[in-house]
């Protein structure tokens, strides 16, 4: 039997500037969206609504791309989780699976659901936000995240260009805000990991190679 959804499109003023959309259909539940949603797009679901987000651009993939490299060589080099590019689905909260640009797991077993879903909590999440998804990312996956328990979480924005650090504040389910426009940023969660935020926007200046020796430079105090 087929199943057939009403949908309703999202078209703020961004999408008119940037071209970039997204499309809210209601009305799912969480096991027709685990079965019908496709692995090689990018879906979200929340509450009962599938959000599918327009194709990334170029910027973006090249900012995840860099980021990732950086972080799966830190993760290699100090064993201390697996760096996985979305889009993968990760179970954020019971009715919420969101699709995270980047994020960090932690080492050992990790445990899945139906559809291949991901329940193992990360240790750390990055998102890139574009004009469509900046509000998503900068309001909703920060309540999201903190909710489920997540310690740290990064968003870069690289119209403005800065980068949001989002760390879980004790006791609470709730985060505090960092935005930062230049100069260092250190993981509080991956220590030693850090870069320096002109490194990579409002797009990647440095290469690998160099960044990755003066990540470990800083890390050991010499910079």
């Amino acid at each position: 039997m087929s199943i057939v959804k009403t949908p309703t499109l999202s078209l703020p003023w961004e999408w008119r500037r940037d071209r970039e959309y997204r499309v809210h259909i209601a009305g799912w539940t969480l096991e027709e969206f685990l079965r019908l949603a496709p692995e090689n797009q990018r879906w979200e679901f929340v509450h009962g609504e599938v959000i599918m987000h327009s194709p990334a651009n170029l910027r973006h993939q090249r900012i995840v791309g860099w980021l990732h490299r950086l972080l799966h060589q830190f993760c290699e080099h100090y064993a201390c989780g697996e760096a996985l590019l979305g889009p993968a689905a990760l179970l954020v909260l019971p009715q919420v699976v969101r699709e995270p640009d980047i994020f960090v797991l932690p080492a050992g077993p990790v445990e899945e659901g139906p559809g291949g879903l991901i329940l193992t909590r990360p240790r750390f999440v990055v998102e890139v936000a574009s004009p469509s998804t900046r509000r998503i990312d900068l309001e909703d996956k920060a309540r999201e995240y903190a909710q489920a328990g997540i310690p740290e979480y990064w968003v870069l924005d690289p119209d403005e260009p800065a980068l949001y650090q989002y760390l879980l504040e004790e006791e609470t389910p709730a985060y505090h805000r960092h935005r930062h426009t230049e100069g260092w940023v250190w993981s509080q969660v991956l220590p030693g990991f850090g870069l320096q935020v002109d490194w990579v926007l409002p797009q990647p200046r440095m290469d690998i190679a160099t960044a990755w020796e003066m990540l470990q430079q800083a890390h050991e105090g010499e910079v």
